[in-house]
């Protein structure tokens, strides 16, 4: 490799000083872009999807990323850069990295084939892949304000991949069988990278299983999994703020070779309310009153978040802006209640008839007061 060893940072377009939801934001949209099902046969695309997915491996851990990070720093270990004087591995011209490179720098080798799944060469094979539990799955819920305060149940339907009905999961169609993966000669996985940083994933062509179908299954294309919609009951307890968070063990996706499925995250995002405002456990509403009933005092009839209306006193000489506490009507939890802060808008009539302005003139000049 001429060019170097690859530099992960670049490889996904951010900075090596960017925070991890900054990397996994990078590597979800790159993902997107160059997926196998967005571009079917380009091959172009295919590799730079291998290329991401092999950065985010590494720069997705926090210690092997700290272990990378070091790499970076040693001299003339070429990183995005051209590099002389190297020795190269088989088949790389001379130019490219090898593990072998690091012999002398005290171990090092051994850190990096630890980062990237490479095993010594005097280990034994690869340990027959086992139960692995399923994946987790977030989901973002949109509740309505007075959900969120009061608490409730809601149901949602949810997109989960499922094994597949028709072929139990393994890809055939009903009475055919599978047959070894000519990509990963069964194995279940390939390595991707070049000049001896590799990464080991799972093999696109089989997904993982090491065998493909002799015929694929039609309902699930081969894949041995159906993306569906699952639909939960799920309880909001009160209260409950934007980003709230409930998990449910169990209900994510399943495990593969009868592993463990793992867990559904539901985050909630409140929708705002036209009236109520919320501030902590204090609700704020806003209530507009005319020039009378501000001048000489009122009373009003004001809704809460939990139905109820309180009667609340205006006093007389009331300014706009002035906010009056209505205490224990805000938001219960626990034991804690807030309040309910209402916050008075005094409306001017934009008109008047000559009447009014008769007695508008008439009360200014009553008071000393010039227009």
């Amino acid at each position: 490799m001429a060019t170097g060893t690859k530099d992960f940072y670049k490889i996904l377009g951010v900075s090596d000083k960017a925070s991890q939801d900054e990397i996994k934001s990078a590597y979800r949209t790159l993902a997107k872009k160059y997926h196998p099902d967005v571009k079917p046969g380009d091959s172009t695309a295919a590799d730079r999807f291998k290329g991401i997915g092999e950065a985010y491996v590494v720069l997705s851990d926090p210690v092997k990323r700290k272990q990378y990070d070091q790499m970076r720093r040693i001299p003339n270990l070429g990183f995005g850069r051209g590099r002389s004087g190297a020795r190269g591995s088989a088949g790389d011209g001379g130019g490219g990295f090898s593990f072998e490179d690091l012999e002398g720098f005290g171990g090092l080798g051994d850190i990096f084939s630890s980062i990237f799944d490479r095993k010594p060469k005097s280990a034994g094979p690869e340990p027959s892949r086992g139960p692995a539990k399923g994946r987790s799955i977030e989901y973002m819920v949109e509740i309505s304000f007075l959900t969120a305060v009061k608490g409730g149940k809601i149901s949602i339907d949810v997109p989960i991949t499922e094994e597949c009905a028709t072929c139990g999961g393994s890809g055939a169609s009903p009475g055919t069988g599978t047959k070894q993966c000519t990509e990963c000669k069964g194995v279940g996985a390939i390595s991707f990278g070049q000049g001896g940083f590799t990464v080991n994933r799972p093999c696109p062509a089989c997904l993982g299983r090491g065998k493909t179908p002799e015929s694929p299954c039609k309902s699930c294309r081969g894949n041995g999994s159906v993306r569906q919609n699952r639909r939960f009951k799920i309880t909001v307890s009160k209260a409950v703020e934007s980003g709230g968070r409930v998990r449910l063990s169990g209900k994510g996706e399943r495990g593969s070779q009868g592993g463990k499925p793992g867990d559904l995250i539901i985050t909630f995002k409140v929708k705002p309310h036209d009236f109520f405002k919320r501030d902590g456990l204090n609700i704020h509403v806003t209530i507009s009153v005319n020039l009378v009933q501000a001048t000489l005092g009122s009373k009003m009839a004001v809704k809460t978040v939990y139905g109820k209306k309180v009667h609340l006193r205006i006093p007389p000489g009331t300014q706009g802006g002035t906010k009056l506490r209505i205490r224990g009507h805000g938001i219960q939890k626990g034991e804690r209640v807030g309040d309910q802060i209402v916050e008075v808008d005094v409306a001017i009539p934009e008109e008047l008839t000559d009447e009014q302005r008769e007695a508008m003139e008439e009360f200014a000049s009553s008071s000393g007061l010039r227009h």
